[in-house]
């Protein structure tokens, strides 16, 4: 696994299979609208984790999955297909590796970083 800090801003782990964004600043909004239909398991403050199909995302990266599963369905049976997910209760955001661009996803931070600072 391959750690990669982006200062201030967003913290990235990238390994073969996925990338997890930590939400610190809502930088990335178009980022993940371009990710609409695409796999993603968002992982929440109270440790539940959910894999589904991104559906859609607005401004306060509250999340809207489809066709769900949870990590513990035992735990958590009343899941349904669809859920919505309150931005502010995201911790992770798993990606596939291959629908990202680390670089340009570094690049929009560094400009956002020396932006804030002028």
């Amino acid at each position: 696994m391959r750690n990669i800090a982006i200062p201030y801003l967003i913290d990235c782990q990238v390994n073969r299979h996925n990338l997890i964004l930590n939400f610190k600043i809502p930088l990335f909004y178009s980022f993940f609208k371009s990710l609409v239909g695409k796999d993603v398991v968002v992982e929440l403050k109270n440790d539940l984790s959910i894999c589904g199909t991104l559906h859609s995302v607005d401004q306060f990266l509250n999340i809207k999955l489809t066709e769900i599963t949870v990590t513990d369905p035992d735990k958590y049976p009343h899941m349904s297909k669809n859920c919505f997910i309150r931005g502010s209760v995201v911790r992770y955001v798993q990606l596939p590796a291959d629908e990202c661009d680390t670089q340009l996803l570094q690049d929009a931070a560094r400009k956002e970083a020396a932006q804030s600072k002028q």
